[in-house]
Parts: structure tokens; sequence; C-alpha cells
């Protein structure tokens, strides 16, 4: 599921990948569910493809996300993003994650981080675990017969 929920630089929130063009990506975004077309200039990173640097390894996103849902019993983290000190960013992430590398993790990484995670919850995706690939074998097969035809 992670490797179809995609980050866009510059623009906020999160975006479900819809659809592959010649020279760019249909997304829509989780928020207001809008579509538009990204393009090659801009920084887009898959989910599925982001990890957390720890003190001995880096950790994927899916296991701290899947760490925060169990710590939330599957709700969304009750924390005011715009009021919390750095501490408290700090101690939430060492509740969850508490060999994360506090010289490489940035305040700003563990609010994007919570974001991200409560939109995800808010939009139904809490199944963090879920295997990406088999949708997208079908489609692979379809383009396939398309080239033989």
């Amino acid at each position: 599921m992670l490797k179809s929920i995609l980050s866009i630089s510059g623009k906020p929130g999160l975006y479900k990948l819809i659809s592959r063009g010649k020279n760019m990506l249909i997304v829509e975004s989780l928020v207001d569910k809008k579509r538009c077309p990204t393009y090659g200039n801009e920084k887009i990173i898959s989910l599925g493809d982001i990890a957390m640097y720890t003190d001995t390894e880096e950790v994927p996103l899916k296991n701290v996300l899947v760490a925060m849902r169990e710590r939330e019993k599957g709700a969304a983290v009750k924390m005011d993003l715009k009021r919390a000190t750095p501490e408290e960013f700090r101690a939430y992430l060492a509740e969850v994650l508490p060999s994360y590398d506090r010289n490489r993790v940035y305040v700003s990484d563990i609010k994007k981080l919570i974001s991200w995670y409560n939109l995800l919850v808010a939009n139904g995706m809490t199944d963090f675990e879920a295997d990406d690939e088999k949708p997208a074998a079908p489609a692979a097969e379809g383009d396939a017969a398309a080239q033989e035809a």
C-alpha cells in the first residue's frame, strides 16, 4: 500500500498514484481528493522507499507506522502539531522508535511523520504491511499483452 502513496516536494499532504502517463503521473490528493498531474521535474518519493535513521540502521517507514498504529490502537495521534513543543515530539518518537537517531531525525521530520500517519488513518489506510506488488502484476501483464497486439 505504501508504494502507491507519494510525497511530492513543495506540495502539502500525501498523494495516491492513480495512473501513469507518458511523461507524468496522475495523482489524487488524500486531503481534498482532487486529481492532478505531476511531472518528472518534481521530487516525488513513495512512502515505501522512506526509512528512519536509528542508532544502528535505517528502519523502513512502514515499521514505524505499524508501531504508531499499535501505540495509538489504530486511531490518529492526539497531539496538537501546531502547539506541541520539540520535546513532546521527540518524546513521542522515542516511545514509538526508541533507538531513533537524535542527531539526524529533526523535529520537522517527526511532525511530518505524525501528520502523514494521521492523514493515512483518516483515509482508512492502516494496513501498512500490505504487499504493493500484487496490484501491479496484472497491469504489467496487460501492458505486455498490449505490446504484443
